[in-house]
């Protein structure tokens, strides 16, 4: 099995699998990876993550060029803003997850950083996460508000749609996305009850020891 053959069939692989768990539902959500070759595979508009085609995936070439496969997300301006931006992207995830969204319509809701710092690997899979405005499903602003962070956020929260996120590989982004929901879910599990977070000081012992994108 070539190299782009095995990217394929873990990019539906993994897609099913946060499918399974309730992560995103319905045909809501998109997937993306870059390949060998500098070129993207792309979800299809329309597609559902529990039944992606390996074989119908759309494939850009390094240019950027809709080469072979079904017609892409319309998302592609979230997905191409992070690569244009992060030299490090290699592979992003948007998906509708519940508890991110729900958050994201708290009036407290943290503009800058957005997720409390309730555990550990939040802080250190995601950085700080920036919530954006409200945009339209498709509108090319969503990618315009990406490009405006220039690279400093591997993670943003589209407010009352669902997260975004960039990682080293496919399985690092969504890895880092569950992370993500886990740590909305717990925050909304216990709004008012004052839950003990991690302080300041621990959270800046954990950027430093783990190395973690943190100021911007």
């Amino acid at each position: 099995m070539s190299v782009e053959a095995r990217l394929r069939e873990q990019i539906c692989l993994l897609a099913k699998s946060m499918f399974d768990r309730g992560l995103t539902g319905g045909s809501t959500g998109n997937i993306s990876a870059r390949t060998e070759d500098g070129g993207l595979l792309v979800s299809p508009t329309g597609t559902s993550f529990g039944r992606l085609d390996p074989g119908r995936l759309s494939r850009f070439d390094a240019n950027g060029t809709h080469i072979s496969g079904d017609k892409p997300t319309k998302e592609m301006p979230l997905h191409s803003a992070f690569y244009d931006t992060r030299s490090t992207a290699g592979a992003v995830v948007h998906l509708h997850s519940c508890h991110s969204v729900a958050l994201s319509m708290m009036p407290d809701a943290d503009e800058d950083n957005f997720l409390p710092p309730l555990t550990p690997y939040g802080i250190m899979k995601l950085g700080r996460v920036k919530l954006l405005p409200f945009f339209l499903p498709g509108d090319p602003e969503m990618g315009e508000a990406v490009r405006g962070l220039a690279g400093k956020r591997s993670a943003v929260m589209l407010a009352n749609h669902g997260p975004v996120v960039a990682g080293k590989d496919i399985e690092a982004a969504c890895n880092a996305i569950e992370e993500l929901e886990d740590t909305a879910r717990l925050a909304m599990m216990t709004r008012g009850l004052n839950p003990r977070g991690i302080g300041p000081d621990m959270v800046q012992k954990l950027v430093t020891k783990f190395n973690v994108e943190w100021d911007g």
